[in-house]
């Protein structure tokens, strides 16, 4: 996906998985617009989500009246009806949403999402869906968060880090993170030091509180 933040992001299915994503991306401060078939579930939604709909997530004509192709990303939390899964991923990719996520229960579910033209599947528990509101809206790759408060991503380098070594950037004392790791294309990772210069194009692996290396990666 794009190294750039993307603010607005629909949710599509409003089981645990996709609630658990959808409060995290509000938490996070990206503008959600929450679907599912069951009006009763889209109430219970109501108090915590600004903007939760009913809708058919199948039809194109549906996802296009409620602005969901002028959206960044699109999550397709589906998972107990396959066939509307797979539906709504097709229905997304007709209206040319840029970037569609989905969740898949199984291989062979997972290789149908990605034929019918999700970017990105993942098979994830309900408790995962924090880890993938990060990395659907922010420049990152992969985000492990531990136990006490403290994560590790893979990301993109923010603007200010290009073209200058790490030890001008004073990232400990500016955003209390630290660049663990750097990758060229077509190389492999190697140790970051304080002679580190980055670029364009590097991937980095970066470490420290999580709600730091969380604004960290919104840096443009």
């Amino acid at each position: 996906m794009a190294d750039t933040r993307i603010d607005a992001i629909a949710v599509i299915g409003l089981g645990r998985f996709g609630k658990a994503v959808a409060r995290e991306l509000a938490r996070i401060g990206r503008d959600v617009l929450a679907i599912d078939e069951k009006m009763e579930i889209v109430q219970q939604m109501a108090d915590e989500l600004a903007n939760v709909v009913q809708a058919d997530s199948t039809s194109p004509a549906t996802l296009r009246r409620l602005g969901v192709h002028e959206l960044g990303a699109a999550v397709v939390a589906i998972g107990s009806d396959l066939e509307a899964s797979v539906l709504t991923v097709l229905a997304l990719t007709e209206i040319g949403v840029p970037v569609i996520w989905a969740k898949a229960v199984n291989e062979r579910h997972r290789r149908i999402l990605q034929r019918t033209g999700a970017h990105h599947v993942v098979m994830p528990e309900a408790d995962r869906g924090r880890r993938v509101a990060h990395l659907v809206s922010t420049r990152m790759m992969d985000f492990i968060e531990l136990d006490d408060g403290y994560a590790f991503v893979k990301t993109t380098p923010p603007q200010v880090l290009v073209g200058r070594p790490l030890s001008d950037t004073q990232l400990r004392e500016r955003f209390g993170v630290t660049v663990v790791g750097v990758k060229r294309p077509g190389e492999g990772f190697t140790y970051a030091t304080e002679e580190t210069v980055v670029q364009r194009g590097d991937i980095l692996i970066v470490s420290g509180p999580t709600e730091k290396v969380e604004r960290f990666t919104r840096l443009a």
